[in-house]
């Protein structure tokens, strides 16, 4: 293996990296070649690769190979931030699940960046996980087709990207029931906080927002929707520029508990009374909502469910092709945060605190 030198010196390892640096080649390219597991093949570029691996000494790390096997029943968790309560309860959810097989989950966070997605991967996979759970996954990121290149066992959980194993919420269905909610309090002009571009599950809860306004007859109005992060100062800025409308919304649908939050922030800032100015809906039913001065309604994701099918997705040896997308149902629970609109809410009004456009 060339572990040492000629003093007796330890030198580092030969890695799949420097073999493909050395090949020409790529490193998933390399790492399925010499993937045991994987059917032999016999071309040109495999037969370079094997043949460099020979000469410089590369030994496949059997132990982290045997992790990935399941031998050690530790999970690798990647989520974009612990301080997002969405995230950490869905962790612990995975944690519960965990115990209750005999495995054990370890996280690692990454803010959400494609880069330190690979990052936090490698690391995890090199300390030997058995597979990864990611709570990451983008529209905009082929991450996950690098891992499946690679033979790499993972989920995708909450985010989809609609091809690989995922175990969500009913995204689409959510939108929905918040939308169709308001609707039948009475709103007509319904704004929604839409949350990130790149996540599939803001996507499905917008998607959902506009059937259900489609449904009712209602022309949707381009400025009602607003894009945003995840985060509560993007809620507050999100909720001010709605009441900033002319034809301003007499009720908002946050996509994430956190930007209604922001969003209940905002409007309080701005003189504006939820709900009797305007009604407001969240996502996610993370536990302070209901503790809030105004009680958030909010739509309640089922994460011990989310958790258990993506642990039974990893660990599943064989699964069938309806299988690949599990989708759990959300329940809508309403409280003081929405109620009918006022008559004078109906109309477009003036407050003194809000410039109208």
């Amino acid at each position: 293996m060339n572990s040492r030198t000629e003093d007796g010196g330890r030198l580092a390892r030969v890695t799949i990296l420097d073999v493909a640096s050395v090949a020409g080649v790529s490193k998933s390219t390399v790492s399925r070649i010499l993937d045991e597991r994987l059917p032999r093949s016999d071309n040109e570029t495999s037969r370079r690769v094997r043949k460099v691996a020979e000469e410089m000494g590369y030994v496949r790390d059997v132990s982290a190979s045997s992790l990935r096997r399941g031998s050690t029943m530790t999970i690798g968790v990647i989520v974009p931030r612990l301080t997002d309560t969405v995230m950490a309860m869905l962790y612990e959810a995975l944690v519960k699940a965990c115990n209750k097989s005999g495995r054990f989950a370890i996280v690692a966070t990454t803010d959400d960046k494609p880069k330190a997605d690979r990052l936090a991967a490698e690391s995890l996979l090199n300390r030997g996980v058995d597979g990864l759970i990611l709570a990451t996954a983008r529209e905009d990121d082929d991450f996950p087709d690098e891992l499946m290149a690679r033979g790499v066992p993972f989920v995708l959980a909450l985010r989809t990207d609609g091809r690989s194993l995922s175990s969500i919420g009913d995204d689409k269905l959510g939108g929905y029931l918040a939308t169709r909610h308001l609707l039948d309090l009475g709103h007509r002009r319904i704004g929604v906080i839409a949350g990130p571009s790149y996540a599939s599950s803001s996507l499905g809860r917008v998607e959902g927002y506009r059937q259900a306004m489609e449904e009712a007859g209602v022309t949707l109005c381009p400025d009602w929707m607003v894009p945003s992060t995840f985060g509560i100062d993007a809620g507050a800025d999100a909720a001010e520029q709605l009441m900033n409308l002319k034809d301003r919304p007499t009720a908002i649908f946050a996509v994430n508990d956190n930007t209604a939050i922001g969003a209940l922030s905002g409007l309080s800032r701005l003189g504006i009374s939820v709900p009797d100015d305007v009604s407001v809906v969240g996502y996610n039913d993370i536990p302070i909502v209901s503790h809030l001065p105004t009680p958030l309604t909010t739509l309640r994701v089922p994460f011990e469910q989310i958790a258990s099918n993506a642990l039974d997705l990893l660990t599943s040896s064989a699964l069938s092709a309806d299988d690949r997308i599990r989708v759990s149902a959300p329940t809508l629970i309403p409280r003081k945060s929405s109620s009918k609109p006022r008559l004078e809410t109906i109309r477009t009004i003036d407050h003194p605190h809000v410039g109208a456009k």
